[in-house]
């Protein structure tokens, strides 16, 4: 088949997912179409996924308390220190430094991006099985009820045991140590710190209301949408994803605040709207921490919250797993590691 044979057959798929998740002005010539965005195609999917997200907001309102999504709605962040009773916090705790063993339930995955490497453990089902203080942490009523309503889906998220390393391997700087946004629409991440976090180890960084798609936030995503939307090799490879990067400078001339960096205690529990700018802090040496790590994600465009959290959630989880041994095979076939590829020892942190 041709190029323009194969492009004009791959037409409706790129059409379709002008209204999904798809953020990648590389890989849809349609999102990433410089004309289209001249016209504001960026611009006008921002606008709507947040308008409808905010419908789901309204439905999901009875999850959480008023404070809780005043602080979501404003900050675009919560954080609720000694989240778990000291007791329960200890026993999860206890059981997470218990997993770096080969013979650990579930398998560990790593990333490597400049110096940093990033471990996780997927928390499915079987997984947790095995894992009761895990366990008891997923079916927490405020925790879940926090990243359904931070997710603007009535979805279980999908929930990792995390290691993030800093200066580990040789290599250059790591991308998530810069300021960016993760898509067009919002999204939730959260994180159950299980050791203290300070500068030594890169605290997360978030800048306050950044989420907001304010007329500053707007005009800068019109912007960087005819940037990212170029010619080959202009701008940032990761804002041509759709994960767009940012300097500090952008910030003050959006007006908006200074970042902040979360150093804080363990048991300490932020749920953050990752369209907001954000960053992994640098850390100051050869260091580590350790999390249980959440994430959710769903199409911005579908104005109905969902059903049966815990079987789509699991649903996802298993997605997630099986994907990531496509990328396996693919990867040995051509000889090298894949993005996520597994931890021969099994070990999440040593």
């Amino acid at each position: 088949m041709t190029a323009k044979l194969l492009r004009f057959a791959l037409l409706p798929w790129w059409l379709v997912q002008v209204l999904t998740t798809g953020k990648s002005f590389k890989d849809n010539p349609i999102i990433g179409n410089r004309w289209l965005n001249r016209w504001g195609l960026h611009v006008w999917r921002i606008r709507l996924a947040h308008a409808i997200t905010r419908l789901r907001w309204w439905v999901l309102s009875p999850l959480v308390s008023r404070e809780h999504r005043r602080q979501l709605d404003e900050q675009g962040f919560v954080q609720i220190e000694n989240f778990l009773p000291e007791a329960e916090f200890q026993r999860l705790r206890a059981e997470l430094l218990a997993l770096d063993r080969p013979d650990a339930p579930g398998e560990v995955r790593e990333c490597i991006q400049g110096d940093t490497l990033t471990l996780v453990m997927l928390l499915d089902r079987g997984t947790l099985a095995a894992l009761p203080a895990c366990r008891a942490l997923v079916r927490n009523t405020t925790f879940r009820r926090l990243c359904m309503y931070g997710g603007a889906h009535l979805k279980a998220p999908l929930v990792f045991a995390q290691t993030v390393k800093n200066q580990y391997v040789p290599g250059g700087a790591d991308p998530q140590k810069d300021f960016h946004s993760d898509t067009f629409h919002p999204t939730m991440k959260a994180w159950l710190f299980i050791d203290d976090v300070d500068d030594t180890n890169g605290p997360f960084t978030f800048v306050p209301g950044s989420h907001r798609p304010t007329p500053e936030r707007l005009e800068w995503e019109y912007a960087q949408s005819l940037i990212a939307s170029g010619a080959a090799g202009e701008g940032n490879r990761y804002s041509a994803k759709g994960s767009l990067r940012l300097e500090e400078k952008d910030l003050a001339a959006m007006g908006l605040p200074p970042p902040i960096s979360f150093k804080v205690k363990g048991n300490t529990l932020v749920v953050a709207n990752t369209h907001g700018f954000h960053r992994r802090g640098s850390a100051t040496g050869r260091s580590s921490r350790l999390a249980i790590y959440a994430s959710s994600r769903s199409n911005p465009f579908n104005p109905f919250p969902g059903l049966a959290p815990a079987l789509v959630g699991e649903m996802e989880a298993q997605l997630l797993k099986a994907s990531w041994r496509i990328l396996d095979r693919k990867a040995r076939r051509r000889g090298y590691l894949s993005s996520w590829h597994l931890v021969p020892s099994g070990k999440l942190y040593e």
